[in-house]
């Protein structure tokens, strides 16, 4: 943990980089020193079935979810979902700039008794 999912409208897809975003995301949450480097991950979702709004076919949409695992701080969540929100949109700025867009963000927290995974990626990144 933690994930970053973004779902968005296809009309975006020729204008979006995702790469710059998850970057910036990822080096963020590792430096909060609360997100081991090894179970960060990302993934961008093209939605090409879609309705913004009264249908128009220039209204776009971004929605960005953050699933961390339990038992984090209410400060440092709060803090942690600001700054994501704050990034995402200063990325998505020169879209929301040029035409009309729905941006929203969400952070969860999964159950730690209904989560389970297994991953052989963070012994790489241990000290």
């Amino acid at each position: 943990m933690p994930h970053f999912i973004v779902e968005y409208s296809g009309n975006l897809h020729e204008r979006l980089e995702f790469q710059s975003l998850f970057k910036e995301l990822h080096e963020y949450v590792v430096s909060t020193g609360e997100f081991p480097l090894g179970g960060v991950r990302s993934r961008a979702i093209r939605c090409d079935d879609f309705r913004v709004a009264d249908g128009r076919e220039d209204f776009a949409f971004l929605n960005l979810t953050l699933k961390i695992g339990h038992g984090r701080d209410p400060d440092l969540k709060k803090e942690v979902a600001e700054e994501v929100f704050r990034i995402l949109c200063n990325w998505m700025q020169p879209i929301t700039d040029e035409s009309y867009c729905q941006i929203s963000f969400e952070m969860t927290e999964l159950d730690p008794v209904l989560k389970f995974n297994k991953n052989n990626i963070h012994p790489l990144f241990k000290k």
